[in-house]
């Protein structure tokens, strides 16, 4: 049986209050047997400091037992079930035909496979009752990109901006690109104030990006829409909350998060 390491040091915390616990009976053992008769002031103090740091130490013990380990016990599992959620979908896009799944320009997973993942995370937490944050960007003024600089220009910026993507997600995070110049990102277990940070991250790093292709040096940035899954929307709805978010941060001015 295998433990995880997060166990290991619980484990050796508990030992050490137990080492703890044994070191104050022992020691308050000694003192009884050093005093027979009756206790000075003193000593009858020591004692009783010995026994309300015993009681401590018990409550410690207590607590650790009974509220910090089911907790620890709670997050493994939790963690386990999104890396096999994520193994799931890998194994599935090995053997379903892997261009039906993926992007052919950025190497990022497409819009099939991103509404598939979409519909079985929402299943699996809404029974476990966890939160699930939407992330949907669109590149600004990509039209004028393709138009002024042409579409192999265009096609830099994408996978630069894929690449950006890749590189800021978790690993059981889904990213994709919808189409066009418009991406996403399912960000399970996350809630509003947490997404909004990470879509913050990303949005000034494509702001940052430095587009270099042939005597070509461009900069883009992205508009983003969020939104945090309600636990009873279905992925459609759910995505069309996020998407309007976008097309908000479009009218503000771009280059901005908006979230629902």
């Amino acid at each position: 049986m295998r433990f995880h390491r997060s166990e290991i040091a619980f484990a050796v915390f508990m030992l050490l209050l137990f080492a703890a616990g044994g070191a104050l009976f022992f020691a308050n053992q000694s003192l009884a047997g050093a005093h027979t008769g009756s206790l000075d002031p003193i000593h009858s103090a020591i004692r009783t400091y010995l026994y309300a740091t015993g009681g401590l130490l018990f409550t410690a013990v207590a607590f650790g037992t009974f509220f910090i380990y089911p907790q620890i016990r709670s997050t493994m599992q939790e963690g386990g079930k999104l890396r096999e959620m994520t193994q799931t979908l890998s194994a599935r896009s090995e053997t379903l035909e892997q261009v039906a799944l993926t992007d052919g320009l950025t190497g990022m997973q497409n819009r099939r496979y991103f509404d598939d993942a979409l519909k079985e995370y929402l299943e699996e937490f809404k029974r476990i009752e966890k939160p699930i944050g939407l992330i949907v960007l669109d590149l600004d003024h990509f039209k004028l990109v393709n138009d002024t600089h042409g579409h192999d220009v265009g096609d830099e910026v994408l996978r630069q901006v894929a690449g950006c993507l890749k590189n800021f997600t978790r690993y059981h995070d889904i990213a994709a690109r919808l189409g066009g110049e418009e991406f996403a990102v399912v960000a399970p277990n996350m809630e509003m104030e947490q997404l909004t940070k990470f879509a913050e991250r990303i949005r000034r790093a494509v702001a940052d990006l430095v587009i270099q292709s042939g005597n070509v040096r461009l900069k883009v940035t992205t508009s983003v829409g969020l939104a945090v899954w309600d636990g009873n929307e279905e992925p459609d709805g759910f995505y069309r909350r996020a998407d309007r978010m976008l097309y908000q941060a479009k009218r503000l001015g771009r280059n901005r998060v908006c979230a629902a």
